[in-house]
């Protein structure tokens, strides 16, 4: 893969492209981006949605004019870099390399969104083999509330296999087979039907000593005493955390790349969910799909700092490769809520985790 057929820098930078290009050449194969990205030290006379523009100061009018224009501007100065990206901010803050730029324009190239390339770039040291994985030398989110007091409890580090269904008869019926981790989406907006299902549910967890997830109804899954809540990156802004964690209910999260699992991490959560590994059809997702290359790398950063669970459009088909990862639990919908044999969908989904204790 060579940057060198096109403009990398602006303006034109030979030095940084040389760094660059042997930074990509040791990252390996990845699906071409679908943005020609351009990283400009400069304000380019016509700047377009191609840009990204670093300062070195905060230029406020100029930062608000060019995120109109469609421009990515990057203020970095000291320890911090802050990312605007149309209405999105990003604040990061560490310490970083010599060659932090060269390697911001190599992940971008890499087909990574403009935030998750620059957590990359200011976690790469000159002289990493291939791939920044040593978490000490990754960046912290900025701008964030203090994380919960207490934390949330712990999880086991395996979850499993992990159905999330969409009714109460769903949850009995499938801890009825023997699952001992599922969660409860519910998509309705009656109030004593979602009381009523996340009861039972609920219930059905006691009664098979399962690990029971309510996906974003956090203050009824408080009232009805259930194992844990799962919550979106959106959900974390809204939901009452301290609540939450002083009910003493498990908090997973879902990630969607790098910033978000860094943000998740701040609050310190039960565990994270990674995805969507592949397309899915069950909800509109807010990121293209992650692949097994990227989940992999994932679990190399995280694994043994908090479990981790797979998701999105896993099936049986693709479940020994999505575990080969070495993620320790998988979520899944239509495989099993789709299948026209429950029981037998679910035993031979179980039989990937044969080896988990």
């Amino acid at each position: 893969m060579s940057l060198l057929d096109r403009e990398v820098f602006w303006p034109p930078a030979d030095e940084l492209v040389e760094v660059a290009e042997r930074i990509r050449a040791r990252l390996g194969e990845w699906p071409a981006s679908a943005t020609r990205w351009r990283v400009c030290l400069t304000t380019p006379e016509s700047p377009g949605a191609q840009d990204l523009i670093v300062f070195a100061e905060s230029h406020d009018a100029d930062i608000e004019r060019l995120t109109r224009a469609g421009s990515a501007v990057l203020e970095a100065h000291g320890e911090r870099a802050t990312l605007h990206r149309g209405d999105s901010l990003y604040i990061l803050e560490g310490e970083r390399s010599d060659d932090w730029l060269a390697a911001l324009a190599a992940f971008l190239d890499c087909n990574f969104e403009p935030h998750d390339a620059l957590v990359l770039a200011l976690a790469w040291r000159t002289g990493d083999d291939a791939w920044p994985i040593d978490f000490a030398t990754f960046p912290r989110v900025g701008g964030l509330p203090p994380a919960p007091e207490p934390a949330f409890p712990p999880c086991p580090d395996d979850l499993g296999l992990y159905p999330v269904l969409p009714s109460a008869d769903w949850v009995e019926r499938v801890l009825d087979l023997d699952v001992r981790t599922a969660q409860l989406r519910r998509k309705s907006t009656d109030s004593a039907d979602l009381k009523q299902e996340i009861e039972r549910s609920v219930a059905a967890g006691r009664k098979h000593q399962a690990q029971l997830f309510i996906n974003d109804h956090w203050q009824a899954a408080i009232d009805a005493g259930a194992y844990g809540v799962h919550l979106g990156q959106e959900d974390v802004e809204t939901a009452d955390l301290n609540a939450i964690a002083r009910a003493g209910l498990r908090l997973g999260l879902s990630t969607h790349g790098y910033y978000e699992m860094l943000r998740a991490l701040h609050f310190r959560p039960s565990y994270l969910a990674l995805g969507a590994v592949f397309p899915t059809t069950t909800k509109v997702m807010p990121t293209k799909p992650q692949g097994l290359a990227r989940l992999q790398r994932y679990v190399q950063l995280l694994e043994g700092r908090v479990p981790l669970v797979a998701i999105g459009g896993i099936d049986g088909k693709v479940m020994p490769e999505v575990l080969a990862t070495g993620v320790g639990s998988a979520a899944v919908v239509r495989a099993v809520t789709e299948a026209p044999d429950t029981s037998a969908a679910v035993s031979a989904l179980q039989q990937n985790f044969a080896g988990q204790c």
